[in-house]
């Protein structure tokens, strides 16, 4: 007997939480996005991550504008801030844009009806999610690393894994979960996420994984879109091996193998020459990419202060 498909015309349908902290400017261009597409299925709601009183009072004036319901937590977090969008949400489903994201006209019309399609046992929705460049990506920038910057640009639909291509996956750019599975797998890992400068990440993935273990799958539709912004100051090597310094640490977090914590140990011992290199460098940039991955992975499991790379 096939699966029946999701129904959401019995409560409203999407709630939509966006998190920010301090970054009014891009909340304003995505809520008015989001605004222009409000037909009655949906609610916005803005968390806002302990934003200091000036930006603060601009998120809220922004919320009020917008006719969105503000949340507001004075401890820095963003699964915290994710988990507290959850809890004031309405909706049968809750999806997530980041406050730099810039959903197409036509996003929430798609994901409704993608979400109407899909049968019970999909509990994860991910979106395209294309880039808005604030700066040209530079030449020296690894082949295969584009995805650090939260890009997804394939245009068609699947089941993530079997359905999708290697490189596609749930990120948070862009993404809407079942809200009740989710509340049941306990939300967000507050343990991972980003907090201020930590650039800890994989709570995502470690829902979506939860969730599977449950019997309930992923599900990608490229015609679910965005633009998000990829920042200039992103574009320089010291913060990209500091942004895989962090990746090597939430490895770490939610992978704790001996195996792997050896196999890092081992390939550090002869990349550690690498971590000398001049952080604003792009010389053999790949290289030292893996570098920073391998320490930030066994600082991770020996649970070790994590100081910058690229300080």
């Amino acid at each position: 007997m096939p699966l029946e498909p999701h129904h959401t015309t019995d409560r409203l349908a999407l709630s939509v939480v966006l998190c920010s902290h301090a970054r009014p400017d891009y909340l304003a261009v995505c809520l008015a996005a989001l605004a222009a597409q409000q037909d009655g299925q949906a609610e916005i709601l803005v968390v806002d991550s302990a934003s200091p009183p000036g930006p603060a009072e601009r998120i809220a004036a922004l919320a009020a504008q917008y006719g969105a319901r503000l949340v507001r937590t004075d401890r820095a977090g963003l699964s915290l801030a994710r988990n507290l969008g959850l809890a004031a949400a309405s909706g049968a489903w809750v999806a997530y844009l980041d406050d730099d994201a810039v959903p197409a006209p036509d996003w929430q019309a798609r994901l409704l009806a993608r979400i109407a399609s899909l049968p019970a046992t999909i509990g994860v929705v991910g979106g395209r999610i294309m880039p808005r460049w604030e700066a040209p990506l530079p030449a020296w920038w690894p082949k295969g690393l584009r995805g650090v910057l939260t890009i997804v640009e394939w245009e068609g639909c699947g089941e993530v894994g079997p359905g999708t291509p290697p490189d596609v996956a749930v990120y948070g750019a862009n993404m809407a979960f079942a809200a009740q599975p989710l509340r049941d797998v306990g939300g967000f890992p507050e343990a991972l996420g980003r907090i201020g400068n930590r650039l800890l990440s994989g709570e995502e993935e470690e829902v979506v994984a939860r969730l599977h273990r449950r019997g309930l799958r992923a599900f990608y539709d490229g015609a679910v879109s965005v633009g998000h912004s990829i920042q200039q100051n992103r574009l320089h090597p010291a913060w990209l091996l500091n942004r895989l310094l962090w990746q090597g640490a939430t490895d770490a977090l939610r992978q704790r193998s001996l195996r792997r914590t050896a196999a890092a140990a081992g390939k550090l011992a002869v990349q550690a020459p690498l971590l000398l290199w001049p952080p604003a460098s792009s010389a053999l940039l790949r290289a030292r990419c893996g570098a920073a991955y391998n320490l930030g992975y066994l600082r991770g499991r020996l649970g070790a202060p994590l100081a910058e790379v690229a300080a």
